[in-house]
């Protein structure tokens, strides 16, 4: 793993050394920057294209069917004839739409998701930028795309899209709260913010020691994942833009490119989001044997296929359990959750810690599912026979 990790960076680094005998140093930098961003700008699409027929190969099989088999050998240029289909698709525009707006909200959808790709560390010295604020800044960037939902809503001059753009701005902010604070644990542990640092920190002790099989880390990922979920409008938490209803949500008066590039960012944020939850409680890179980039996509890829798992096995929530999951379970767990990770880091014996950290998180989580079952689950009606 550390030979073939050694040879990438071996071979950047002459690269640029290569460079620095013909160019002056700002130009490399330029450079550099400019391959950091060609990549990232590549690699987001193609993530979509191939993410998408994954998807449908699997929701295929847990639906004892096959799935995209036509176009190349076992279907795997689908993505290539769905992309020209998109792009040859006419663009209609409503007649009463804000046209500019209208323009710029599937655009502006897809930059966040792009940015967010910028602070993942891909392997050992694979990280575009390593910034010392690098959680803060994906919190940032991925929050902004409320914005670009209800732009999309609200340009549309379409009562049912403006309906399933508030469904869905409400549903990001009321799970972005309890996902920011479930990541508060692990930066009380790695005592950084930049999310190589965080890898790095769960690399410094034998084993497996990722924040994950702590009891604080177990709860904090669950509820990391489960908001990450939600926050990419993916299933159970799919109801602003589910089937069932009467639209399709905020993109309904979009069609061609525009419609694909929120399918884009969808997806993309898919992906950003189980990379972001590997490398803050599945230690990114860090693995046996193989290449650590490998080990990065193995855990990415193995989230994204739980995301897939919960569209072919689960049904929607309700609205008021949708609202009620992220205000009356997640964020007090989350809150508890802290307080609990705080008193772990400061008790020195570690049986005593893992002990009570796990009695009070369960007894937390029992509480609040009792509460939750009162709240949502039928009454028992008796109903009298009548002659």
């Amino acid at each position: 793993m550390e030979i073939l990790d050694s040879i990438f960076l071996n071979t950047k680094k002459i690269f640029l050394d290569l460079l620095g005998c013909w160019l002056p140093d700002w130009m490399i930098l330029l450079v550099n920057i400019g391959i950091i961003i060609g990549v990232i700008a590549v690699l987001g699409p193609v993530i979509m294209m191939y993410l998408t027929l994954l998807e449908r190969k699997i929701i295929g099989r847990m639906q004892n069917r096959i799935g995209p088999n036509r176009v190349g050998i076992f279907g795997i240029l689908q993505p290539i004839a769905d992309g020209i289909k998109m792009f040859t698709k006419e663009d209609i525009i409503p007649q009463n739409a804000d046209k500019i707006v209208h323009f710029l909200a599937p655009v502006l959808m897809v930059i966040p998701a792009l940015l967010a790709f910028a602070v993942l560390p891909f392997g050992r010295g694979m990280i575009p930028v390593n910034l010392n604020v690098g959680l803060l800044f994906f919190i940032a960037v991925s929050s902004t795309s409320t914005i670009c939902v209800f732009m999309a809503s609200w340009a549309s001059r379409n009562k049912f899209s403006i309906l399933g753009g508030m469904r869905s701005a409400a549903q990001m902010i009321s799970y972005e709260i309890p996902m920011v604070l479930s990541v508060v644990p692990v930066i009380l542990s790695a005592e950084s913010l930049s999310t190589y640092a965080i890898v790095e920190a769960q690399a410094r002790w034998s084993g497996l020691h990722w924040f994950v099989f702590t009891p604080w880390g177990l709860l904090a990922f669950i509820i990391f994942f489960l908001c990450g979920v939600a926050e990419c409008n993916r299933s159970p938490f799919d109801l602003p833009e589910a089937e069932s209803e009467i639209v399709a949500g905020f993109h309904t008066e979009y069609s061609g490119m525009k419609f694909a590039l929120f399918y884009m960012a969808e997806y993309m944020n898919t992906f950003t989001v189980s990379a972001l939850a590997a490398t803050l409680f599945l230690g990114g890179w860090e693995g046996p044997v193989l290449p650590s980039w490998l080990w990065f996509f193995i855990k990415t890829h193995a989230l994204i296929f739980v995301m897939f798992w919960f569209r072919g096995t689960l049904p929607r929530f309700r609205v008021d359990q949708l609202m009620g999951l992220a205000w009356k379970l997640f964020l007090p767990l989350t809150l508890i959750n802290i307080f609990v990770a705080g008193g772990y880091h400061l008790i020195s014996d570690r049986n005593f810690r893992v002990a009570g950290a796990s009695a009070v998180l369960l007894v937390s989580f029992l509480l609040f599912t009792v509460f939750l079952n009162r709240k949502y689950m039928p009454e028992k009606r008796r109903y009298d026979l009548v002659d």
